[in-house]
């Protein structure tokens, strides 16, 4: 067995493509599974193109006893569900008609004009059930050599569908090669065509900007993105400047990538965006607290171990300077610090307002002793 046929064994995704070849169809997985096959990536989910109509697939998957889901029946898109596991099963199609966020589509039954209407070449990959791989449009030397470029015209790509200005970026911070750069070519067309990123909705951008800035280093691409003024166009104000710095230093505080911490990175204003109430108040928290100068150990102890953590990154990020030292165990000290006193350990005189008073004279005095002073020192104070 190929290496690429045992990154693409999983029994289920198997069963779903002998299910519609051994009915004579044509059926690849395609995109994202065989591109991540190929290049030793994870494989999450099993995509698979055929030439089977819609209803004769879902025929097929009922006599077979296979759970259907009719998720995109309109354009083609079949879930098959196999042991609690989805396989997405799409007809082979061509567009028909665009309009910059959606596409009409008609069925076909050649898997080169199927190509033809994605977005990059390393997306337009297909494997056998053995492992073999389909290659209409070369996107496999682009892959090898992890060149991330639209198929055929890239105004013509993008204007099928303008999130694909910033898949393009995402796509080049994931796979393409830093040190070849950004593809020119495609780089010219986003530029030129930035004025459609307006039509999409903020949940699109937002998804899509957040996965590119999830990506190991998203710098060199984030860079390209803000000199040819796309960055401006989905976060206006933002700045490069801190972002590549931060990337650098996360792993001293062993924080793992994390969009909405490149985010708050960028600065700008995220308002554009549509993030939900949470992820809003963690970016609103990361910018203020990154321009305070609240130490390790306190950070630690006012927001946890995680947050405090990606604080510090992001402050030495923005000033150029480094982490201070024994950061990580001034903030595991500070996350486990906790107030050792209580109202019931007051002088019993003390009622009402004093009380609350009394506590917050200790309460300062303990965070001023940087959290050494035990219950005892604190008391003796009053």
């Amino acid at each position: 067995m190929s290496v690429l046929a045992s990154r693409l064994s999983h029994p289920g995704a198997q069963h779903v493509l002998g299910v519609l070849t051994g009915a004579g169809h044509a059926a690849y997985f395609v995109g994202g599974t065989v591109r991540n096959a190929l290049i030793g990536a994870p494989v999450t989910d099993f995509d698979i193109a055929t030439a089977a109509l819609p209803q004769q697939v879902q025929t097929l998957a009922e006599d077979a006893g296979i759970k259907v889901v009719a998720t995109g029946i309109d354009h083609g898109t079949l879930t098959l569900v196999l042991d609690k596991t989805p396989f997405e099963v799409t007809t082979f199609r061509r567009d028909v008609a665009t309009d910059g966020r959606r596409a009409t589509v008609a069925f076909a039954k050649d898997v080169a004009e199927d190509a033809r209407r994605r977005d990059f070449t390393m997306n337009a990959l297909y494997a056998t059930a053995a492992g073999e791989v389909v290659d209409p449009l070369g996107g496999l030397p682009d892959l090898e050599a992890r060149k991330v470029r639209f198929i055929d015209d890239p105004e013509a790509r993008i204007r099928e569908d303008y999130l694909r200005i910033l898949r393009f970026f995402r796509f080049t911070a994931w796979y393409g090669d830093p040190a070849k750069g950004i593809d020119a070519e495609g780089l010219t067309a986003c530029a030129a065509l930035a004025d459609g990123l307006q039509t999409l909705s903020t949940e699109r951008v937002t998804a899509e900007l957040l996965k590119l800035l999830a990506a190991p280093d998203p710098a060199p691409a984030v860079a390209s993105m803000g000199q040819s003024g796309i960055l401006s166009r989905v976060l206006p104000g933002a700045a490069d400047t801190a972002l590549a710095p931060l990337v650098h230093l996360e792993p001293t505080l062993d924080l793992a990538p994390d969009g909405l911490r490149r985010l708050a990175a960028l600065g700008g204003d995220a308002g554009g965006l549509r993030l939900s109430k949470v992820q809003a108040r963690h970016l609103a928290t990361l910018r203020s607290e990154s321009g305070g100068n609240d130490t390790a150990l306190h950070l630690g102890q006012r927001l946890g171990p995680e947050t405090a953590a990606e604080v510090l990154a992001l402050r030495a990020a923005s000033l150029g300077q480094p982490i201070p030292p024994n950061a990580r165990s001034d903030i595991a000290r500070g996350a486990a610090a906790t107030f050792p006193v209580r109202a019931a350990d007051l002088p019993a005189d003390l009622e009402g307002p004093a009380i609350g008073a009394a506590l917050g004279i200790l309460e300062a005095a303990w965070r001023a002793s940087d959290f050494r002073l035990d219950r005892e020192a604190l008391l003796a104070r009053l």
